[in-house]
């Protein structure tokens, strides 16, 4: 069974618990949390400053105009200017700091989310569709920017300024402010009403944003371009795309407009507000209450039209706010999935190895339903030793090259290295110890020398060339324009699959690995280049523990040990001509191979 038919699922998420906790949202600022506190004392001393331009306006307009006391009244307006100025000057600056943690912030999310993926089991991936994930780090994370960047500080400037203009309200005229503050419970329910609206419509969004990247990954692609083309479905493609494309438009439209005349109908009545203060004061001053000096009433207006910017800016930050919790969820629950393969507490770091390879009655399942892959492994592999594993597709053999490198655990049973269970070494041992030459070969779009220094970052270029030469792909190399700086293209696929193959041969050559897992390493080569590159092998094998996993077996003839697996068991084990004597499954597995290699030559 291939690791293709693993059933991974994502964890079920728990409906009974908030998305998203605030407190594990605030620990994401810790360890910024000294520049935070100067983005505090900046907002605070801000919004203080900002108070006193209604107090000046207030002596401007009852004392220094009146009483004809013009340096009061310079010093005054040069106060207003002052105030305007250093408002400038702070908010700039908190700018810069809230902007710079913000996106540091994110920078963290990013690498966490990145390194979590990292560490995940290849169940994960063969389930998960690519753009799915790629959407979770750069669109979820990117739709976040705003609250990490700029709405946290909002939110706390416009408190600060709320708590401190409510404050110089009510030192101005404490009755003139119960009448502007009678309808803000009903505005903070709306809000609240609205953010819980935004909250969902996002959540479906960001779905569907992941299913377009999804699309988008896979149908531009190499592969979905030429599948698509040769098919004739272009137009379909196209077709599909801009369905999913319409969906996004209803949601970003439903989204930016969801409780949009609930929040104007908030704007409408503060902007009204100051007609109701003039109002109010002229009913007081009728009835026969205390006047109301012009310039406290005027000061008092400023004041209350000064609330009015961030007491809605504060309402829509609390609709932001919730409506990133729903980003913050999906991001969250990839932190959280369980990761398989950990390295231990005290791992055990080989410095010297030697190579000995041994499958102590290895059991191995993907899953409870689907039953056991392997059953009862036991084999070893001396070191500098080679075995053989061959069979029918289906019987087990990728699987157990993936227990070596240790891509999945054993159920059952133990895997070990010159004597230590794999799960017990650390992963910088198992990554020197064991080179995987698979037979899905990966090119990243980079240079051929880049794809090779993959494998071994400072090598030389002598290096580099010496291990392609060894693959037997260094002339074609050379042949190249531009040699060894060629850009390999997308997975490649400027290149055969047979060059393909050579130069990930030459991959492993260069990282010099003590143990070889080859899974049917030289299936993409037609005989002749088969030829060519097993001879490549072999040389490179001396001396070396070399597992080769193989469906054609003219690549097995003269290992040590051959085992025939069947339905994850084995079923035979012996040399080459132990199993041919035998006339068993092998000498059957060799019949078909030489019946069908004359339409396969």
């Amino acid at each position: 069974m291939k690791p293709d038919a693993i059933n991974w699922t994502p964890p079920p998420r728990d409906e009974s618990r908030p998305p998203a906790e605030v407190r594990r949202i605030l620990r994401l600022f810790r360890p910024y949390r000294g520049r935070l506190a100067l983005v505090g004392l900046l907002v605070g001393a801000s919004s203080l400053v900002s108070v006193a331009s209604p107090f000046l306006l207030r002596e401007i307009l009852d004392t220094a105009i009146p009483q004809g006391r013009t340096g009061l009244l310079s010093l005054l307006a040069l106060g207003m200017i002052l105030t305007a100025v250093t408002n400038s000057v702070f908010g700039v600056l908190q700018t810069l700091i809230s902007t710079t943690v913000g996106q540091r912030v994110m920078h963290d999310l990013r690498t966490a989310v990145y390194a979590q993926l990292q560490r995940m089991p290849l169940a994960f991936f063969t389930r998960t569709r690519t753009g799915e994930v790629q959407s979770r780090i750069a669109n979820d994370i990117g739709g976040m920017q705003a609250t990490v960047t700029s709405t946290a500080t909002s939110l706390v400037s416009n408190l600060t300024a709320v708590i401190a203009t409510v404050v110089a309200m009510l030192a101005l005229d404490w009755r003139l402010t119960l009448v502007s503050l009678l309808l803000l419970p009903v505005f903070v329910w709306i809000s609240r009403r609205v953010g819980r609206e935004r909250k969902k419509i996002t959540t479906r969004r960001q779905k569907q944003m992941a299913a377009m990247a999804a699309t988008v990954t896979e149908s531009l692609s190499v592969s979905g371009i030429l599948l698509g083309r040769t098919m004739g479905r272009a137009d379909s493609l196209t077709k599909g795309f801009a369905e999913e494309s319409e969906k996004l438009v209803d949601l970003e439209v439903r989204s930016s407009m969801a409780g949009r005349w609930r929040m104007s109908t908030i704007g409408i009545v503060m902007a009204a507000m100051p007609a109701v203060i003039y109002w109010a004061a002229g009913l007081a001053l009728q009835s026969g209450g205390p006047a109301v000096s012009i310039g406290t009433l005027v000061a008092f207006v400023s004041l209350q039209q000064g609330l009015f910017r961030p007491a809605v800016s504060l309402l829509s930050t609390g609709v932001d706010m919730q409506t990133s919790l729903a980003l913050f969820q999906r991001i969250f629950e990839y932190l959280d999935l369980e990761v398989d393969i950990t390295e231990p507490e005290s791992p055990v770091r080989l410095e010297r190895i030697r190579g000995e390879i041994r499958f102590e009655d290895v059991d191995f399942s993907y899953d409870e339903k689907s039953g056991p892959t392997l059953s009862g492994i036991d084999v070893t592999v001396p070191a500098g030793g080679s075995l053989a594993v061959v069979g029918p597709t289906g019987s087990g053999k990728s699987t157990l090259s993936y227990l070596v490198p240790r891509l999945y655990d054993v159920t059952a049973g133990r895997v070990t290295l010159d004597g230590v269970d794999v799960r017990d070494l650390d992963f910088d041992t198992l990554a020197r110890a064991v080179g995987v030459v698979s037979q899905e070969t990966y090119l990243f779009h980079a240079s051929v020398a880049d794809n090779l220094r993959f494998a071994k970052p400072d090598a030389t270029d002598a290096e580099i060339e010496a291990a392609a030469r060894a693959a037997q792909i260094h002339d074609h190399i050379a042949s190249l324009p531009d040699g060894y700086d060629t850009l390999v293209g997308e997975r490649g696929y400027r290149f055969s699959g047979g060059e393909k193959q050579r130069l990930a041969i030459a991959r492993t050559i260069l990282r010099d690995p003590p143990v070889l897992v080859l899974d049917e390493a030289t299936s993409a080569l037609d005989t002749r280049t088969e030829f060519a590159v097993q001879e490549a092998i072999d040389a490179l094998s001396e001396g070396r523990t070399t597992i080769t996993i193989a469906h054609r077996l003219s690549t097995v003839r003269d290992a040590d040990q051959i085992v025939v697996l069947d339905h994850g068991r084995t079923a035979e084990r012996g040399s080459h001509e132990e199993l041919l004597q035998r006339g068993g499954r092998y000498a059957a597995l060799v019949r078909r191979d030489t019946q069908l290699a004359p339409a396969t030559s």
